[in-house]
Formats: structure tokens, sequence, C-alpha cells
């Protein structure tokens, strides 16, 4: 077995030399050098249950305002959470200031798997990449492609995410000592380009004759993986507020979801459905809403417009950023946010004339 595994690390990162993605981010496997660990940090966090194609634009925006860590660390919290405005998870953006500043006050990035897991905001997958593919440290990387490549290799059997430790197991004697970060590399770039989820293209694959699932014809029952509970429905009610061609926005708590970022005013978020205003004005209830995911659930929100006369309307409870209502688009509102934003703009040529 031992030899076979072997056989298959060796095919694995042959593949990688003649196949492997062009990423901003990644040193090319011909290069055989490691990387500055700042934009494999960076990249790992934008990474997280966000695709290669959404980072691409944030990860260069950012390497071009904080070329380095300690820039980073340095830079003011509300240019960080604006520019980082519909990447989505919005407490990776708080967790990378923290462990920017962090590590900016250490001298530099902990070398090991272990010495990453302290940073804010990384966990045991992203600790594991940052070690092997920065520092060269021969750990056992799972993210999403390469659980799903070794478990159709192996035909492991087991429910994830309860199996991981056998699928950690089985993968790591595929690790190579010499190149553990190309390695890990090269089992993602095959999970995203040959051993996808639906359709794999299994005659392409350069693990074909070893792969246990694929012989079977069953690469697509696997991984094996606990049904998904359905996510609850709740409701809400943001409020466009203007004033003198100026909309009302605010600056959301830091902890919670879509912590620190600007947002539209509105009500807290609940089962029923909740249109309660804030102050008497002549408000109007626009017909259509915003549909939007979170990881647990699906929240519905309702807009409701109206201009004030006067800016002392507004209650104690509001603090409002007044942003022009031609800047609102670039103000970096998360994209539940910006969504309403458009949509209140859309409707209010209508709303002004009636």
């Amino acid at each position: 077995m031992a030899v076979d595994q072997q056989i298959i690390a060796a095919k694995l990162l042959g593949w990688y030399d003649r196949h492997a993605r062009s990423l901003p981010w990644r040193v090319p496997p011909d290069e055989r050098r490691r990387p500055d660990p700042y934009p494999v940090w960076l990249s790992e966090i934008m990474l997280q249950q966000t695709t290669v194609a959404a980072v691409g634009p944030y990860f260069a925006r950012f390497l071009a305002l904080w070329p380095t860590v300690d820039a980073l660390a340095a830079a003011d919290d509300a240019d960080v959470m604006r520019e980082w405005a519909g990447l989505g998870y919005y407490a990776r953006a708080r967790n990378l200031l923290a462990a920017a500043r962090v590590v900016a006050a250490n001298g530099g990035f902990p070398e090991t798997e272990a010495g990453l897991r302290g940073l804010p905001g990384v966990g045991p997958y992203t600790a594991a990449a940052i070690a092997a593919i920065a520092f060269g440290e021969p750990t056992v990387v799972i993210d999403g492609n390469i659980e799903r490549v070794t478990s159709r290799l192996f035909a492991l059997p087991d429910v994830l995410p309860a199996g991981r430790p056998r699928l950690a197991a089985a993968l790591a004697p595929l690790v190579s000592p010499d190149r553990p970060g190309d390695s890990a590399q090269a089992m993602m770039d095959l999970g995203a380009t040959i051993c996808t989820p639906r359709k794999p293209l299994c005659a392409a694959c350069p693990l074909a004759a070893a792969c246990a699932a694929g012989l079977a014809g069953t690469a697509e029952a696997f991984p094996v993986k606990a049904p998904r509970r359905p996510r609850t429905l709740k409701h809400g009610t943001v409020w466009w507020i203007e004033h003198g061609g100026q909309v009302a926005l605010v600056r959301r708590p830091a902890k919670g979801l879509l912590g620190g970022m600007l947002a539209l005013p509105g009500t807290d978020w609940g089962a029923a459905q909740d249109h309660a205003l804030p102050f008497p004005s002549d408000w109007r209830l626009l017909t259509e809403g915003v549909r939007h995911g979170f990881t647990h659930f699906e929240l519905e929100l309702k807009v409701a417009s109206t201009a004030l006369a006067d800016r002392r309307q507004l209650p104690p409870g509001i603090d409002p950023v007044w942003t022009g209502r031609a800047d609102v688009a670039a103000a970096g509102l998360p994209t539940l946010f910006a969504r309403a934003a458009a949509l209140a703009l859309a409707h209010l040529p209508l709303l002004e004339g009636a």
C-alpha cells in the first residue's frame, strides 16, 4: 500500500507541474520557491466560503492598497470594511485586521500550523494550508476540493464532517515531505478542474487508475454528507431616509452579522414580518423586497422610504452617516443592503413624482 501511495503522490505532483492553475497569490511549481506568507494568508482568508473568481479582484485591490501586512495592520478599520464589501462573511474582515495587527506586533507570521492557529480567523484548514504553502510544513490540508478527491480516491463511506479523521489519515501519506505546499495545491486544482462535484472528468484524471470510486463508477456518490437542515426564513424592514439629496446610513455594531459595516437603518430581523417605522413621516413601503441567504437562515427585507423636512425628525436611536444619494452605491454597503439601496433608488423617481 505504501508503494501505491508513493506512486499516487508522484503522479499528482507530475500532473500539477503541467496543469497548475495560474493564480495571483500562487508561486508556479516550476519556480520551486516559497511564497511571501502575507499574500498566502490574505488569499486563504478571502477564499473561506468564497470562490476563486470572486476573490481575484478583491485580492488585487487589497495588495495595491496595503502591500504588506504592516500596511494592513495600520489601515483604518472603516477603509478595510469598505473594500471588503461584497465579499461576504464580514467577520473575516474584522479577524483579518486583528490578525494583521498581531503579526505586525510580533514581527512576522508564525511559521508552524500550531502557531498559525493562534491568529484571529485562522482555523484548522487555513493554518494547515498556510503552513504547507508558505513555510513547507508537511501538514494535512483539507478543503472542500481535497475532501472530495480523497473520499472518492479511497471510496470512504464515512458521513462527513464526522468522518474527517479517517479522511485525514488516508490523505496524510500522499503529502510530499519535500513539496507539501504543492501537494495541497495539486489536490485543490484536481478537485476544482477534474474531480468536480458533478460529472467529474474521470478520463482526464491522473489518479484514475487508483481511484476506488471512479473504477466502481460511483464517483458522484462521494463524499457522503449528512442531509442539510432547511434554513428558517426571517423578515425585516430597512428605512431609506433622505434629506437634501443625502441618505441616512448607519454603522452596524462591531459584533454580530455584518458587524462594523455601513448599512441602511431598519428593524430587527425576526420570524414575523415587521414593518415598524422609526418616526411619523410620509412613508412609502415598496411592494418589492430583497431576499438574501445567510449560513443558517434566509432573510427577506422590505424597503420603506421617506424624505425628511428636517433632520431633527430622526430619533436618538439612529446615528446617521449622511451620504450623497449618488455616492451610496460606492459607500461599501454589504450586498444585502446594496441591493436594498438599489431597489430604493430605482423607485425614487416614481415616489418623488407621486
